[in-house]
């Protein structure tokens, strides 16, 4: 896992400032640094590494292939390359290697096969920049689902790319205008959208593609798939799978255990967080039956039990056996991450979640290089509960709809959670949640709501209506279209889930992750994300990701083959801290001092009007708007940390 960055531009190629961008990835990479430049083409690439296959100076980059045609800049893990390497030299293809690092093999196979050939060869999770020599153009590309970042952009005659938006900022050439329209996208769904970034000319590289530069032409880049996740969605519907239930368990099965196996593949300790819940089981089970030895588990706990799931994730790491460490966190030292949150994310990110996956991959690096998680289950077998509500909501009539919205807003939030607090102990495992009173009004919302993409759309945004929130911003996301275009699909959950898959996990999910874990230098790997595990779950008929109302059936039934189910059937939690309660309490200050409506004015950016209603009603305990807030206020931070 590491860091890169470049620099594409007639007399723009500058050794130095090549080295200070690279600087600022040093956290992804701490193990060896390295630039390349070929002034005469304008070309300049820089990295950052950190070591995990081939410890030796063999692995350095930016590395030349055998032939001297290629020269690569590379960030991730491909899982498979020993068998790379095996096809090369099975066919008389392969030089004779420096080193075993994947990076060598990558450049063996583009000697052998081109570019586009070997990347959907590879399986694994990666960002790259590779220049050609004989054509003089330089190619970025990004893995299937996006776990690695890579932005890109023409400022002027430069074209600029790198790992993180910090690299940016390094060249003289950056501008760093806010992007407005960027902005109101962040306020509805608390995060930027590929290929969108929170700057103006600066993108994301959509997850799948590959994009070509030319050398001595200043033109717009389009990225050209070499993977589609709309188009393997389409072909799993269009021939499913038609076996038995135990059938389908046993292929997912296999195909899950390969790419667990393919991913504990390294040269530095390796373990993988634990939540208790059916995801991080799921891959942790998995990997301690191919291990001969306790893998490593962490877990990190908090004192609230509404969001503590560290007892849970203790009792499944003592059933499978595991080496398991688990952390407390005071609400202080979770609070003393925040002030870190503009940083490590480059641009406004709102996921609160973001604060206890900073403290667990803190934990982890302490102990080893690399860990595993259970990210994007929800998303391939049907694990939100937005999936089984919409069907439900669309069967009950309009009247009826409109009658208990009534009913639901007759009582405020805080009158809802004395009831429910008085009721709880009768109430089943399955009814158990955090915020009912908030729940109750949200509810009553979305009976307002009458088709299946409103529906959607309602559920994915924090504001509403950003458009009238940020000064001189539109929100340009057309979702009925998209809605529409996912017309062939068989069911509403499964339109959500390929939204989800191609929005949210990618640029919430996978960033947050990404960006928390390498501040510590901390690599992490999804093994759900393994295309061929991506490719089955769409073949999957509906029944089997979702069941009597119940979300991953399929996994559970996998899952039930190494935990009890008393171990893990509870209801959902997720992983977040209590940021409602905090900033009406030890963060109201820090929150009212970058909320202030004259600061609001000032900067021109957000009107004052909709934030100060919704932080005079969230103090007073009339509605709980932690996440409209968190949005400004991520914003907010920022923007004062940009300066």
């Amino acid at each position: 896992m590491c860091g890169f960055t470049g620099v594409l531009g007639v007399g723009e190629v500058n050794e130095d400032i090549l080295r200070a961008m690279a600087a600022t990835l040093r956290h992804r990479g701490p193990d060896d640094q390295g630039v390349w430049c070929d002034v005469a083409m304008d070309i300049g690439l820089g990295h950052t590494r950190l070591s995990i296959l081939d410890l030796s100076p063999a692995g350095h980059q930016p590395m030349p292939s055998a032939s001297g045609r290629y020269v690569i800049a590379f960030n991730g893990e491909i899982y498979n390359h020993l068998r790379l390497r095996a096809e090369l030299e099975q066919a008389g293809q392969a030089t004779s290697w420096r080193g075993h690092s994947d990076t060598e093999t990558l450049l063996g196979g583009f000697d052998a096969w081109g570019i586009e050939v070997t990347v959907k060869k590879s399986r694994g999770m990666f960002a790259f920049a590779i220049w050609d020599r004989h054509t003089r153009t330089l190619t970025l590309g990004r893995d299937r689902l996006g776990e690695k970042p890579l932005y890109y952009g023409w400022q002027g005659e430069t074209f600029l790319f790198g790992s993180e938006l910090k690299v940016f900022k390094a060249h003289p050439a950056f501008r760093a205008e806010i992007d407005r329209n960027a902005l109101a996208v962040f306020m509805r769904r608390g995060y930027i959208p590929a290929s969108q970034s929170i700057y103006g000319g600066i993108h994301k590289l959509i997850p799948g593609t590959l994009l070509s530069v030319c050398a001595g032409e200043r033109a717009d880049c389009t990225p050209i798939p070499y993977w589609s996740l709309l188009d393997v969605a389409r072909e799993g519907l269009q021939t499913p799978f038609i076996g038995s239930d135990a059938e389908a368990v046993d292929g997912l099965k296999a195909r899950l255990s390969e790419a667990v196996a393919l991913q504990q593949t390294s040269d530095v300790p390796l373990g993988a967080f634990l939540s208790g819940g059916i995801d991080s089981s799921t891959i942790v089970a998995l990997m301690q039956a191919q291990s001969s030895r306790a893998i490593h588990t962490f877990t990190i706990g908090f004192d609230d039990h509404q969001y503590n799931e560290a007892v849970h994730a203790r009792a499944v790491a003592r059933h499978l056996g595991t080496d398991h460490t688990e952390l407390y966190v005071s609400p202080e030292e979770a609070r003393e991450v925040i002030p870190r949150l503009p940083m490590l994310y480059d641009e406004p990110f709102a996921d609160s979640s973001q604060i206890p996956t900073v403290l667990v991959s803190q934990m982890a690096r302490s102990n080893v290089t690399v860990s595993l998680s259970g990210d994007a289950g929800d998303e391939l077998f049907g694990g939100y509960n937005r999936y089984a509500w919409t069907r439900r909501l669309l069967k009950i009539p309009a009247p009826i709809r409109r009658v208990l919205a009534i009913a639901l807003t007759a009582l405020s939030p805080t009158q809802w959670d004395r009831v429910y607090a008085a009721i709880q102990p009768m109430l089943p495992a399955s009814l158990l949640m955090r915020m009912p009173g908030d729940k109750a009004q949200k509810l009553a919302s979305l009976f307002a709501v009458t088709s299946e993409s409103a529906i959607y759309q309602h559920l994915v945004s924090t504001w509403p209506d950003p458009d009238e929130l940020v000064i001189g911003g539109r929100d340009s996301t057309d979702l009925p279209q998209s809605w529409e275009a996912l017309a062939d699909f068989d069911s509403p959950e499964h339109r959500m889930m390929v939204l989800d898959a191609l929005t949210y996990l990618p640029d919430d999910i996978l960033c947050k992750v990404d960006r928390a874990a390498m501040g510590v230098s901390l690599e992490t790997r999804v093994p759900f994300l393994d295309h061929r595990v991506v490719e089955y779950s769409w073949q999957l008929p509906l029944h089997m990701k979702i069941r009597n109302g119940q979300g991953k059936w399929i996994l559970r039934q996998l899952l039930y083959k190494y935990v009890p189910t008393d171990l893990i059937e509870r209801p959902k939690m997720g992983f977040g801290v209590p940021i409602g309660a905090w900033l009406r309490g030890p963060l109201r200050d820090w929150a009212e001092a970058l909320l202030d409506e004259r600061r609001l004015k000032r900067e021109g950016f957000l009107n004052p009007a909709p934030i100060r209603k919704k932080w005079g009603e969230h103090l007073s305990g009339g509605r709980n708007w932690q996440y409209n807030l968190w949005n400004v206020l991520m914003f907010q931070a920022w923007l004062e940390l940009r300066g």
